[in-house]
This record gives structure tokens, sequence and C-alpha cells, in this order.
């Protein structure tokens, strides 16, 4: 399984989370303590957002402890909010466009877990996309598929409720080829303005996700950075996480039971 760190808030350097920290993502790359697997040493990446809407990014097939310039660009890019990942790969080949975070307009997304079964539901999830969301990929991964999904189903109007759309749609899915699904989900997700994130497993084994604050906003970690155990809040299996200009909040994620048909978007009430 892959690992993954979030920030939001004020302007922070991207090596509080990805260098420095005594268990920092470097380190997590080689040495992963909450993971099945300890090394996630198959390629990496970062997006932070500044001054312009869409987000920077930086990918690499590299391991994450062997590239010098991660650490170089980490000391020097300061951002209010980014996201970086270290990959285990569960599926697609080790190149630069299996690496998260993925990006599209002002989007970014990563991910850690898997679909099961994914090859025989790749072609009928595809079919799901518009042409311009269709082109728009360019790897080979069930994380990539998922997040272009998410914006079929409209992450741009109701971010939560377009990634339930998305699982239960999915689910749907396997069930209906598979006759069977599990799927673990872990992942973060950002407009630029607000920081997401959905734990969640069919089996109940979504991969781990914890929370604490850090200077003057939030971060959110497959693991925590350091061994203060009372710093870090593990977010439970089923919900959902906004970190906004309001602060950190977690509620309930459950998605709709459905068909395979097509989702409309819906609207989270205000």
């Amino acid at each position: 399984m892959c690992r993954w760190a979030a920030y939001r808030g004020d302007p922070l350097y991207l090596e509080e989370l990805v260098s420095s920290p005594a268990h920092s993502l470097i380190e997590q790359s080689h040495c992963a303590t909450r993971a099945k697997t300890a090394t996630n040493g198959d390629g990496f990446g970062i997006a932070w957002y500044g001054d312009r809407p869409e987000p920077g990014r930086y990918r690499d097939i590299l391991p994450a402890w062997s590239d010098c310039n991660l650490k170089s660009l980490a000391r020097q890019i300061r951002s209010p909010l980014f996201l970086a990942h270290v990959r285990a790969a569960t599926g697609g080949g080790t190149r630069r466009d299996n690496c998260h975070p993925f990006t599209y307009e002002t989007w970014s997304f990563m991910h850690n877990g898997q679909i099961s079964g994914f090859e025989r539901l790749r072609r009928p999830m595809e079919t799901m996309l518009d042409d311009e969301l269709f082109n728009a990929r360019s790897g080979t991964t069930d994380s990539e598929l998922l997040f272009l999904l998410a914006l079929q189903f409209g992450l741009r109007d109701a971010p939560i409720a377009a990634v339930a759309q998305t699982i239960a749609f999915v689910e749907g899915l396997a069930e209906n080829i598979l006759g069977s699904v599990v799927l673990r989900f872990t992942a973060a997700f950002s407009d630029g303005k607000s920081l997401y994130a959905v734990r969640y497993a069919t089996d109940h084994k979504a991969p781990t996700l914890y929370a604490s604050p850090l200077a003057k906003g939030y971060c959110l970690v497959s693991e925590p950075l350091n061994d203060d155990g009372d710093a870090w809040q593990e977010i439970p299996d089923g919900s959902a996480v906004i970190v906004s200009a309001d602060g950190l909040g977690i509620t309930s994620f459950q998605p709709e039971k459905r068909t395979s048909a097509r989702p409309e978007p819906v609207s989270i009430p205000a």
C-alpha cells in the first residue's frame, strides 16, 4: 500500500511533512510502520498550490529516498495547501503517468487502496467518462480512473457526494460483473481551497488515516510523522474529512447502494 501526506493552513514548507520529521514521508517510503508493505519505492509525487489556481506538480519513478531533487524542492517550496505521495504499486506499471498525485484543472487527487478485479472492470469504468475526461487519462491505474470518474459525477460541485457516487458505481459494477466486490479507498483531494479526504472499505480494512494540527493548519497522513501519539487522531473507517478555512470537520461516509447505471450528480445541502 502507498503512503501519503497532505496539509492545509498558513503557508508551510513542504519539508515539514516530506523530509524533516522523524517519520517523514521520505522515511515512510522505505520504512512504513502501519502498512502491509514497509517499502513504497515505486515512485513519488507532490502537488502544491500557489499564486495560480491550478496546482504545480513534480513526479518521478525513482524511490523518494533516492531523489535529491525532491528534498531540494521540499526545502524551497512554501504552500498553504499541498499533497505528497510515495507509491507501492498494486497495479499499473512503474511509470511517471502512474505516480500520484493526479491533477485536472484546479483539482489534485491521491489514493491509497485498490479495486479487486480491476482489469475486468476497467473498460466499463472508462465508458462512463465523457470524451474530455477519457482523453485526460494518461496512466493505467485504478486510482487515476477513480479520480476521473469522481470528476464525471460532480466533484467540482459536491466533492464528497461525487466520491460516494463513484464508489457506489464501482461497487455495483463489481457485483454485476464479478459477483463480489472488495474496494479499499483512502484518498485525499483538493480544489486548491479546501482539502478533502475519505477513508472507506467494503471489507472494513481501509488503509489508515490520521489527522493532526500543524502550525496554523492541519495535516492528514497515512501514518503519524512522529512518536507523539497524543497529537494524532485516527480517522475511523467510513469517514469523510474536510479541512477548510473553518478548521477540520469529520462526517460519516457511506456510498449509497445502487446499480451500475450512470449516477446523476447530487448536491450536499448547505
